[in-house]
C-alpha cells in the first residue's frame, strides 16, 4: 500500500506521474518535527535500509550520512556524502519492513545510523515536501509497487547493448576511424564510439569543428556501414557568444535562467562564459530538446547529457571577489591558518552553493530560486531530449544517458554512474550501486569501465570488464591526460577479445531480462537478501549480486587476486568460460567457499532449474543471431525453463505478446 503526506506547499517535480490519494492521520513509523523540519524513525538493531539509488559506501546504507544534493565532484571517496543523483527513496527491512519516498526537489540528507547508530533521521531543508510510505509483503514488493507508481523505466535501442569504445581526446574523424580500424582488425566486437566535447566547435552545444568533422553526415554514415553508432556529447551550458544561433535564439526569447534583476545568469563551464537553459519552464524545456534535431538529422541515434547537476566552474561575481581577496595576499607571512584560507579561495569557486542561490527559474509563471530545485536540472534536461525524440523521432528508440538526475528521470534515459577513478574501489562501488540503482527505476546504468580519470592497469580492466560484460551500459570511458586504455593498447588482446566477445553471447539472455524488468517493473540487479530473506549470510553479502532470477554474480575486485571467497545460499551450478574458448561447469553446495578465477576467467553461478540463452560469438549486435540459441542449463529436478523476450530492439510495440515465448529442458544434456 502506498500513502502520500504533505507538508508546506510543495513544488511539482514531475517524479510520480499520477499520484495516490492522501492518506488520513500521521506519518506512520517516523516522529515528525515540523519546527527542526526532521522526521526520524528509530532502529532496531539489526535493521537494514537499502536504496538511495546513485551514491557512495554500501547496499546496506546504515552507518553513514547520505546528501541528495546533485553534485560534480569527480573524487568518490568514502567521506562524501552525494555524488551526481538525487534518489530519495530506501526501503527499512527488518523489525518493521516499509519504502519512504521522499518527494522534495532541494538539497535532504539522511542520517542513517551516524549521529546515532539507532537513529534514522530525514531533514530536509525547507518544509515543502511529499512523502510517500509504501507497505508491503516484502522488500521486493515494496519496490514493485514504488516502481509502478513512478513509472516505466526507459527503453534504449538494442545496439546500446554492445560494447561502447569512449575516451575525452578523439579530436578528429581520423581518431575515430583508428579506434575503429584497430577493434574490426583484431576482431574484438564494438557497437559504438562515444565523442566528447572535442566534436563541438569551440565547445559550443549543437556545433560540429568543421576542421576536425568536415563532412559529418558522410562520417556517420560511412561508420554505420561498419556497424558502429557515434554517440556525441550535449553540455548543460550555452556559450554566451554573438552569431552563436542557440544563443541567439535563447537571449531573444527568455530561455535562460536568470538572476534576481531579471538579466541572464551567466557562469562559466567547458566554453568559457555560458547560459543554463531553464529546463524547468515547458516553453523553455521543449526549445532545448528541439536542439537535438542538429544532430539526429545528421544521423545520429544516441546522446548522453553532461554537466547537468548543473556544475559550474565559477560565475564572473564569485571570481572577482577572490581574485581581490588573492590580492590582499601579497608580501604577508602566510601561516597555518593564511595559508589554509588561500589554498581554498580558488578551490572554493566551483560549485559554490552561493552561486546556486544567485539565479532563478520561471517554472511556467511560478518564481523559484535555483537552490530550493536545484536537483531537477538534470532531470529536466534530459527530459527535454526525451519529450523531443518523441517528437522528432517518434518510431524510433533513441540512446539517452545523463550524468545528473532525480527519481522520474527514469521514464526518459539512463544514467552512468559519473567521473569515477581508476581505483580498484570505485569497482567494488559500481558492483554495489548496481541494484539501489534499480530500486529507483534506472536500469540502463554502467560505470565508467576501466576507470575515468587517473591511470588505469590491464588488470584492473580486465578484471572491470568481467563485471561490466553484465551492466545494461557497457562503456570504456576515460579522460584526456590519462593513459590510454583502449582494450586494444595492452599486452592481452586475447583475453580483452574472449571477455568482450562472452557479453555478445550473453546479449539475447541481458536484453531479455532488461525488457522484463522494464515492463513489469522489477529489478534485474538483487542483493541476495531480496530473494534469501531468512538467510542470515545472505543479508551480509555486498559483493555478490543476483542478475535475472537465473544467475549470481561474484565478481573478483581486488588487485592481484586470482580467486576470490563466495557464499551460496543453495546449491549451484559454477559456470567458467575460459580464454581459450572452452567452457568448464561444476555443480556447488550451498556455504562458504574459495573458488580459483584466473585474470581471463569469467565465472558465474546458475540457480537450481534454471537455463539462459546464449548467442553464437558476433562483432556487433547486428550481427547476433536472436533465433539459433544454445541453452545453457542446471536442470535439478524435472526441468528448466524460461522467458525469453526478444523483439526486433527499435520499434515500440514492446507489449506485444508475439515477443515472448517459453524456452524448457528436462535434461542437463
Amino acid at each position: 500500500m502506498i500513502s502520500r503526506y504533505t507538508y508546506g506547499s510543495c513544488i511539482e517535480t514531475g517524479a510520480v506521474p499520477e499520484k495516490p490519494e492522501i492518506e488520513a492521520g500521521a506519518l506512520p513509523f517516523f516522529v515528525v518535527d515540523e519546527e527542526q523540519m526532521t522526521l526520524t524513525y528509530r532502529m532496531a538493531e539489526h535493521d537494514r535500509v537499502y536504496g538511495l539509488g546513485e551514491n557512495l559506501r554500501g547496499i546496506n546504507k546504515r552507518g553513514w550520512i547520505y546528501e541528495s544534493k546533485c553534485t560534480d565532484d569527480p573524487n568518490h571517496m568514502e567521506e562524501k556524502r552525494s555524488l551526481y543523483a538525487a534518489h530519495n527513496f530506501f526501503v527499512v527491512d527488518g523489525s518493521e519492513t516499509f519504502g519512504v519516498f521522499v518527494d522534495y526537489p532541494g538539497i535532504v540528507s539522511f542520517d542513517i545510523g551516524y549521529t546515532k547508530m539507532e537513529e534514522l533521521k530525514i531533514q530536509a531543508s525547507d518544509w515543502n515536501l511529499d512523502v510517500y510510505v509504501i507497505t508491503g509483503m516484502d522488500v521486493k514488493d515494496i519496490v514493485k509497487q514504488f516502481r509502478k507508481m513512478i513509472g516505466r523505466s526507459y527503453i534504449p535501442p538494442l545496439w546500446a547493448f554492445g560494447y561502447g569504445q569512449s575516451r575525452w581526446g578523439y579530436r578528429s574523424e581520423d581518431d575515430v576511424r583508428e579506434v575503429v580500424k584497430a577493434y574490426r582488425d583484431l576482431q574484438i566486437p564494438l557497437d559504438s564510439v562515444y565523442l566528447d566535447i572535442d566534436y563541438m566547435e569551440r565547445y559550443k552545444d549543437f556545433t560540429l569543428n568543421q576542421e576536425t568533422f568536415p563532412d559529418f553526415p558522410d562520417f556517420v554514415e560511412e561508420m554505420k556501414k561498419e556497424n558502429i553508432h557515434l554517440v556525441p556529447i550535449i553540455d548543460a551550458g550555452v556559450k554566451e557568444e554573438k552569431g552563436y544561433p542557440v544563443y541567439e535564439e535563447g537571449i531573444e526569447k527568455g530561455y535562460f535562467c536568470k538572476k534576481e534583476d531579471g538579466t541572464p545568469f551567466v557562469a562559466a563551464v567547458w566554453p568559457g562564459r555560458a547560459l543554463f537553459p531553464d529546463m524547468l519552464n515547458t516553453e523553455a524545456r521543449n526549445w532545448f530538446g528541439d536542439q537535438y534535431r542538429f544532430l539526429l538529422d545528421q544521423g545520429i541515434e544516441g546522446f548522453w547529457n553532461d554537466m547537468n547537476e548543473p556544475s559550474i566552474f565559477y560565475t564572473e561575481d564569485s571570481l572577482k571577489a577572490v581574485m581581490e581577496k588573492i590580492d590582499t595576499y601579497k608580501g604577508k607571512n602566510l601561516d597555518l591558518d593564511s595559508f589554509s584560507e588561500f589554498q581554498g579561495l580558488v578551490g572554493g569557486l566551483s560549485n559554490n552553493p552561493e552561486d546556486y542561490k544567485a539565479f532563478y527559474h520561471d517554472m511556467d509563471g511560478v518564481r523559484v530560486r535555483h537552490d530550493r530545485v536545484h536537483n531537477l536540472f538534470g532531470y529536466n534536461m534530459t527530459k527535454a531530449a526525451g519529450e523531443a525524440f518523441e517528437r522528432l523521432e517518434p518510431d524510433k528508440r533513441i540512446l539517452m544517458f545523463s550524468r545528473s538526475s532525480y527519481i522520474g528521470m527514469h521514464r526518459y534515459g539512463g544514467i552512468w554512474q559519473g567521473d569515477n577513478k581508476s581505483w580498484w574501489s570505485h569497482l567494488l562501488l559500481n558492483i554495489k550501486m548496481m541494484p539501489s540503482l534499480n530500486m529507483c527505476g534506472f536500469l540502463y546504468t554502467g560505470a565508467d569501465l576501466g576507470g575515468f580519470g587517473a591511470d588505469t592497469t590491464e588488470e584492473l580492466l580486465m578484471r572491470w570488464l568481467e563485471f561490466g560484460i553484465f551492466t545494461p551500459l557497457m562503456r570504456n570511458h576515460s579522460a584526456a591526460g590519462t593513459r590510454e586504455q583502449e582494450v586494444y593498447r595492452f599486452g592481452n588482446t586475447a583475453g580483452f577479445r574472449h571477455v568482450i566477445g562472452l557479453r555478445y553471447r550473453l546479449i539475447p539472455y541481458l536484453y531479455s531480462e532488461y525488457m522484463k524488468a522494464a515492463l513489469r517493473g522489477e529489478m534485474m540487479f538483487r542483493p541476495l537478501a531480496f530473494d534469501y530473506p531468512d538467510d542470515k549470510y545472505a543479508a551480509q553479502v555486498e559483493d555478490q549480486l543476483l542478475l535475472g532470477n537465473e544467475l549470481m554474480l561474484a565478481p573478483v575486485y581486488e588487485q592481484n587476486a586470482r580467486g576470490r571467497y563466495v557464499y551460496l545460499p543453495e546449491t549451484m551450478k559454477m559456470v567458467r568460460f575460459k580464454e581459450d574458448g572452452t567452457m568448464e561447469t561444476e555443480i556447488r553446495p550451498a556455504g562458504h567457499q574459495y573458488i580459483d578465477v584466473e585474470l581471463t576467467d569469467v565465472v558465474f553461478f546458475m540457480r537450481p532449474d534454471t537455463l539462459i540463452p546464449l548467442a553464437k560469438p558476433a562483432q556487433c549486435t547486428q550481427d547476433i543471431d536472436f533465433e539459433h540459441l544454445e541453452l545453457l542449463k542446471f536442470v535439478q529436478n524435472e526441468m528448466a525453463s524460461y522467458e525469453y523476450y526478444h523483439d526486433d530492439g527499435y520499434s515500440k510495440d514492446y507489449e506485444n505478446p508475439e515477443h515472448l515465448s517459453l524456452l524448457f529442458s528436462t535434461t542437463e544434456e
